[in-house]
């Protein structure tokens, strides 16, 4: 049964709310929708900022990583003392980033609170496995840490009894003063999930490798539903190198040496699958026939009539 509860608190249109007669109505319509679109304009320009403020971290940190990898290859004092310095830098750098893309995240909540539940936190989750299926790593790691700050926000609500989009603010707050403890829970829940995300996708990927492998294989079945590819496999190796050269009289001289049930058996099973095609004159003569030593479907079939292959 659907809970209708959920939806209480959602934020009806201001445009909808009833006015007392004596006001005009039109007038104040109109005052609202405009104070909204200001309120739109200013939200826009707070995240370009936050934006540019995150993209300038960024570089800063690819910038420092760069100058690191230079100085790892050098060997004196002053270099070590560079490096040491530059990897405290990055660090740092990364906590900046960290902390940026966190405001980002809160921005894009506060604009969009009717993304705070248990479906955008779902549909998070197929898109990571969706990404790391398409090898998109990145980006994967970018929407997992968006998932697991979903879930920690869903956990909390449910932890206060409240609607999520009364209180991700609150989880915001909370992460930006956060212990040590209660990071090393969201990191170690974090990289959980994404080894899930990586387990998922190779499970998803096989399972189309196996899909793809078996329509293929429908696709080869012979005449008599025999994969050509498994029956050669399973053929002596005698009869495999008669197929391998595409020679009829080296396939007959063979077969004239072995059991004449062994010959009839692993000739049929060529048949069937496709891999040994008798000449049609051969075929109507002797339909519903077994092929074996001896029998004329095979000592009258010329070289240039017959189609051996592997």
């Amino acid at each position: 049964m659907v809970d209708y509860s959920v939806w209480d608190h959602i934020e009806v249109s201001d445009d909808e709310d009833e006015t007392h007669p004596n006001i005009d109505t039109a007038s104040l319509f109109r005052w609202r929708h405009q104070a909204r679109v200001e309120r739109m304009e200013q939200f826009q320009k707070e995240k370009e900022e936050l934006d540019r403020s995150c993209r300038e971290c960024k570089r800063k940190v690819l910038e420092c990583q760069r100058k690191l990898k230079e100085l790892e290859v050098a060997e004196d004092e002053s270099s070590k003392a560079e490096l040491e310095r530059l990897q405290a830098e990055a660090q740092q750098l990364r906590k900046e980033e960290r902390s940026w893309e966190q405001k980002l995240e809160e921005k894009y909540l506060s604009d969009n609170a009717h993304l705070v539940c248990e479906e955008t936190a779902n549909y998070l989750v197929i898109w990571c496995i969706d990404l790391e299926v398409e090898e998109k790593c990145a980006l994967m790691e970018q929407v997992a840490h968006q998932t697991i700050v979903m879930q920690f926000i869903l956990e909390l609500a449910k932890s206060l009894k409240v609607d999520p989009r009364a209180c991700f603010r609150q989880f915001f707050t909370k992460i930006k003063t956060a212990d040590h403890q209660y990071m090393e829970g969201f990191n170690d829940e974090l990289e959980a999930f994404k080894e899930r995300v990586r387990g998922r996708a190779k499970l998803r990927i096989e399972k189309a490798m196996k899909e793809y492998e078996e329509e293929e294989r429908k696709k080869r079945l012979g005449p008599g539903g025999l994969d050509p590819v498994e029956v050669y496999e399973s053929l002596p190796e005698e009869l495999q190198k008669c197929f391998d050269v595409k020679d009829v009289q080296m396939l007959q001289d063979a077969i004239s040496k072995m059991d004449p049930n062994d010959a009839k058996y692993h000739m049929q099973r060529c048949i069937d699958s496709g891999l040994w095609v008798p000449n049609s004159k051969s075929s109507e003569a002797k339909e519903g026939e077994e092929a074996g030593p001896g029998d004329p479907l095979l000592e009258t079939v010329k070289p240039d009539e017959k189609d051996v292959s592997a």
